[in-house]
This record gives C-alpha cells, structure tokens and sequence, in this order.
C-alpha cells in the first residue's frame, strides 16, 4: 500500500511540474541569462547621464527610450495601439500666488508670513482680524470669529489640526499663527515649509485646488506689531490678562487682505510595455513588472547628488529586459510560451506606485485574463542579514492569493536554482510592511496573484552610493534564472492558476 501512494505521489509531482522544465533544450535558454547582458543594461540605467530618473524628469525619458529600443530591437509587440509606450498624467501642486495686506504694506510668502496649505481663495479677500489669543474656549467666549479671520499666539506645541478645524467650524475664514519667538526660529519653520511645499507627492487625480483645507498663515514675530501696533511680548501679556480682564475685547479688530492660490502642474510619464503573444493560450496574459524610475538628483551640503539606484531599480529592470530577450529568442525557436507574457516597465513606483495604479485603472489587456503578476523589484545585492548566506531571494506575496502559485514557486525554484527563499517579509502584518510597497501590490487589490522579489534594505536604500559597482550580478543571474523557470511552468502548464484565497 505504501508503495502504491509513494508512485501516484511520483506521478502527480511529475504531471504537477511541466516535464518540459526538465528539458536540456529549456535549461539551455536559462543558461542565456548572463552576467555580461545584464551588466550591460545595469551600467545604462545607473549611469550618472540618466540623473536618478525621477519621474517626470529627463533621466527618466532616457531610461524609457532606452527600455523601448530594446523592446522594438527584440521585435516585442508594442500593445499600446501598436506603441511600446503607455503615457499617463501626473499632477502637482505648488504654492501659487500667496500674499497679506495690512497697513498699507503688502507682506509676501516666504518673507514674513508664510502660507501653508493649497487652497485657491478665487482673488484677494478682505476680512476684519481678531485677536484670539491661544484660541481657547475662555478666550474664543470674549469675542466674535464668526466671518474672521482669527490671530493665535502660541507659546508651545503648533495647535492641532482638531484646534484648526474647531475655529473654522465657529466661522473662522483663516487663521493667522504666531508661534516663533524670533526670526530666525520662524525663517527655520518657513524654510521647512517650502521645502515640503516644493517636494509633494504627484497623484494621478487632478487636485480641485479650492477643495483642499484652506490652510493657515504662519507669521513672523515682528507681525504683531503691523497687525496689532503691539509687540510678541506686549500681545502674550494681553492673552495671559484677558482671562481676567476681560482685555480681549481691549484689542481692536484690524482689516486685512489675503489671497491664497495654488499652481497645479500637470507631469507626464510613460510605462514602457512589450508583448509576445501566446499559442493555444494566448488570451491569458502573465505581467512580469520591474518599475525603472528612481528618486533623481537630490541636494545636500556638498551640492548636487545623483541617485543612481542601481539595485533600486535598475536590477529589476535589467532582469525584466534579460527576461524578454530570453523569452523572444525561445519563441524564435519554436519553443513560445502557451500564455501571453506582458513585459512591462513602470514609471512612478516610487511616488506612490502611480505608473502601475494606473496600468491596473487602465489595463491593455483585461485584468480578468491576468493570470499573474511576477513583479522584481531590488535583486542585486545582499542585505546585512545576508552577508554570509548562499544564495537567496525574498519571496513575498505568493501564498496569499493563490496556493497553486505559491507549490509552482517552490518547486520550480528546487527543481532548478536552488534560491534560499526567505519569507520574513511575507508577513503582512511585518512592520516593514514590504507586501504594500512595490507594484504588484496594485494586481494584488485585484485578486490578481502575484510574486514579489525582493533582496532586502541594505545600507545604500535610497542613498546616492547605491551604485553599479556593489551589485553582485552572478547572484543578479541566478536570481534571474529562477524568476525565468517560475515564469515558463506559469506560461506553460496545462491549469489556469486562479486565486483561491482573499
């Protein structure tokens, strides 16, 4: 009897695992993955020409002309009404036109007042202001906000966005904060805010620009003294007697003019996408995602510093590249896949996953024939728990919607290359939380089953030293090979792979 289940066990892994896999003539096209070819591609993206390839930038326009020259070298289909390139538009905001009068003196932003927020106020805007001294009840009870714009000091902590929204729910129509002693500690706070004024994330909905918090002014401490005709100093004794003195209702409302706009810019970017066409299968299309944009030339004390992510994520789009040629050439031989392989290379992944959020909005192939998403993201390198290790990926996400994906993964992977595969970032609930922060998170949303490959955070995340020289490309290859084996069982075998989870 024991016999009996140790040959039907036999049979079923056999008929399980594509007994083409084990064929010369396959191992053949895994072995054309190759240190020199991907080095090749590598050295390109990363170089320092491509200046980080920040979305929307010059570098990554090379980056995508580059990928699709290949594509179109390969002989790949372009999908995209007979076009590699899928462009898409990108929105930022930026500080409009921003200013206060009083006085007789126009005060703009970045000067003594600075703005913070996006709302357009539709002009200038005309309003009596009133001193509010913390903007407690106790001192809100001694006068009238309703129809104001309203003037806090404060001595300590920023007053919360709940304080904020409690004065514009009594009337207030702008709120004015003092909040530095000197000015030097404000310069330090409104430099900040331009910083980040000059630095938001790009979405891909269009801003309504009056619909965002109509945000607040913070000013300077030499305002009081043109607002009110009073010092910082001379104000807070004010504040701190007119719980007593009723001392409030002492400092007369003054007339302003505010306007507040914002600059909404449209960006465009691009996902580079390359096709071959299945056999009998064909209407079943397996994604294989790589996202080639990085975060571009960012300044520090010492000036300009480029970007390169080589392994962040040149790696990955080297290995998608490698991928296709591999796959191209097999069918040029006759071996082509039974499925559809869509190759594709996203923009955007590391302002917030938009060039992949927007392939999943608008697909090029419906998301109900997507079969899977194999997404590669950092494979060059070694993370510091790895120094010592033989060779190993990070597989995250491949039992989370399909069982079936998970068993071709593993057993492909040993039939094979013989990866370590560490599943610590598997863990969805990880503090990492690395199952969100690549592409195929957005197949995921789609119960669409996917593989991320991953190789860890190592010292140079995100940092200009993360360059070609330290990407370990017999590791990059073999790490390839196993993506190219999981790949080919997935195209090839006879059974759809479906999710059968949640």
């Amino acid at each position: 009897m024991r016999k009996w289940r140790f040959w039907i066990a036999a049979c079923a892994f056999i008929i399980y695992v594509n007994t083409d896999a084990q064929d010369a003539e396959l191992q053949k096209y895994g072995n054309r993955i190759t240190a020199s070819d991907l080095k090749d591609y590598l050295s390109i993206l990363a170089s320092d020409a491509l200046e980080g390839r920040e979305t929307g930038k010059r570098g990554q326009k090379m980056a995508a002309a580059f990928i699709r020259a290949h594509f179109e070298e390969l002989r790949l289909t372009g999908p995209v009404n007979g076009d590699y390139l899928q462009p898409f538009d990108l929105y930022t905001t930026r500080a409009g036109e921003n200013y206060v009068k009083a006085g007789g003196s126009q005060f703009n932003n970045y000067t003594e007042i600075t703005y913070y927020g996006n709302s357009d106020s539709g002009g200038e805007v005309s309003l009596p202001m009133v001193f509010a001294g913390d903007g407690s009840e106790e001192a809100l009870s001694q006068i009238d906000i309703n129809g104001k714009a309203v003037f806090l000091i404060v001595t300590s902590d920023f007053p919360t966005n709940e304080k904020l929204e409690a004065l514009r729910g009594k009337g207030a129509k702008m709120i004015f904060i003092s909040h530095s002693k000197t000015k030097s500690d404000f310069d330090i706070i409104s430099n900040q805010i331009k910083s980040f004024a000059g630095s938001r994330e790009l979405t891909l909905k269009k801003p309504l620009s009056n619909s965002s918090v109509p945000g607040a002014f913070i000013v300077a401490p030499s305002m009081t003294e043109k607002f009110f005709g009073l010092s910082r100093d001379k104000l807070i004794k004010v504040m701190e007697d007119g719980y007593k003195k009723k001392a409030f209702k002492k400092i007369k409302p003054v007339d302003i003019v505010y306007r507040t706009s914002s600059d909404i810019k449209p960006i465009q970017s691009e996902n580079v996408l390359g096709f071959i066409e299945g056999s009998d299968k064909k209407e079943e299309v397996v994604v294989i995602t790589a996202h080639y944009d990085h975060v571009g030339v960012k300044k520090n004390g010492e000036g300009d510093l480029i970007h390169n992510g080589a392994d962040d994520d040149a790696s990955g789009t080297s290995a998608v590249m490698q991928l296709a040629k591999v796959f191209k050439q097999a069918k040029l031989e006759g071996k082509g896949p039974r499925r559809s392989i869509l190759f594709m290379l996203v923009s955007a992944e590391e302002k917030g996953l938009l060039g992949s959020d927007y392939y999943t909005q608008n697909p090029v192939f419906p998301l109900e024939n997507t079969v899977v998403n194999l997404n590669i993201d950092m494979i060059g390198r070694r993370d510091p728990q790895h120094q010592n290790s033989a060779p190993y990926i990070y597989v995250i996400g491949a039992d989370k919607l399909s069982t079936t994906l998970h068993e071709v993964s593993e057993a492909t992977n040993k039939l094979y290359t013989n990866l370590i595969f560490d599943y610590t970032y598997n863990d969805m609930n990880h503090p990492d939380r690395l199952y969100y922060r690549s592409d195929h998170w957005n197949f995921a949303k789609k119960n669409i089953p996917i593989i991320f490959y991953f190789d860890g955070i190592h010292e140079d995340y995100h940092k200009p030293s993360d360059e070609v020289d330290k990407i370990e490309f017999d590791l990059l290859v073999k790490r390839t090979q196993c993506i190219f084996y999981t790949a080919w069982e997935i195209v090839n075998r006879e059974a759809r792979i479906v999710p059968d989870k949640k």
